[in-house]
């Protein structure tokens, strides 16, 4: 017998912390399966420790979320056993984890993104979240350094790495717009001083892309005015079959621990 699925209160503090928790918690089941299947034995155990640094990121923020809705449920329960719209991470994490230069070319632009949301929640009027932020930032500033170092080898490498890289920035590029999307769980938050609004973080990301790009040598893709729902709950088709796989052993041995 399955376990049920939960829900979360609709509270815009609950909400908030929930979108980045999703986003750091399917980025790093997208980054977890290269595990065994990295180019080289070093870049395999790296996206398998950058995968455990977003889970200990979105454990933190799922622990706090879960006591401050107040329903008696654990993080555990809220990483897996929500159905999909309870679910409120930005698409561009859960899309299919592509081929390497895929990986690279969204590690760089969630960790960039990350990164400066983290050093904003620092300042959080929430001690427990300015407290996550103060060890997720010196994480985030890793994933961003590492990312960038395998996009300036991919652009400089073979033509087919470089023509690898140019195909995923156009993929991702129109849900890049979604990281910045502001609505009323953001003015909330913003109003509270519990964490920024997403848009006020798209200069400097931008700054960081284009000095990387530039570098690179790789011309932006077409401008897109596309902004993707997954903060809503609305998600691309690739999260169910994603969740199938993630949701499996709490569903099929509900309770079930270590």
């Amino acid at each position: 017998m399955s376990t049920p699925s939960i829900k979360v209160g609709s509270s815009a503090p609950v909400h908030y912390l929930l979108r980045i928790a999703d986003a750091c918690l399917i980025l790093s089941q997208r980054l977890g399966e290269w595990c065994g299947h990295g180019p080289i034995l070093e870049e395999d155990l790296a996206l398998a420790n950058m995968a455990l640094d977003l889970i200990g990121q979105a454990r933190g923020l799922l622990t706090h979320a879960a006591r401050l809705d107040g329903q008696g449920h654990d993080e555990d329960q809220l990483a897996f056993l929500r159905d999909e719209r309870q679910y409120f991470n930005p698409v561009l994490m859960e899309l299919p984890r592509g081929d390497f230069a895929f990986t690279v070319a969204r590690n760089f632009a969630a960790a960039s993104w990350l990164l400066l949301l983290w050093q904003r929640l620092q300042a959080s009027s929430d001690a427990e979240v300015a407290a996550i932020a103060g060890k997720a930032v010196k994480e985030a500033a890793y994933h961003q350094q590492h990312a960038a170092d395998w996009f300036l080898r991919l652009a400089d490498g073979t033509d087919e790495s470089r023509a690898r890289l140019q195909a995923a920035l156009g993929e991702q590029w129109p849900l890049f717009n979604e990281l910045f999307a502001s609505d009323a769980v953001d003015e909330a938050a913003a109003a509270s001083s519990l964490g920024p609004r997403w848009s006020e973080l798209r200069a400097d990301w931008q700054a960081a892309l284009d000095e990387v790009m530039a570098e690179a040598g790789l011309p932006a893709p077409k401008a897109s005015a596309y902004v993707s729902a997954g903060r809503l709950g609305v998600h691309s088709e690739h999260m169910g079959h994603m969740l199938a796989e993630m949701q499996y052993l709490q569903r099929a041995y509900p309770g079930g621990v270590w």
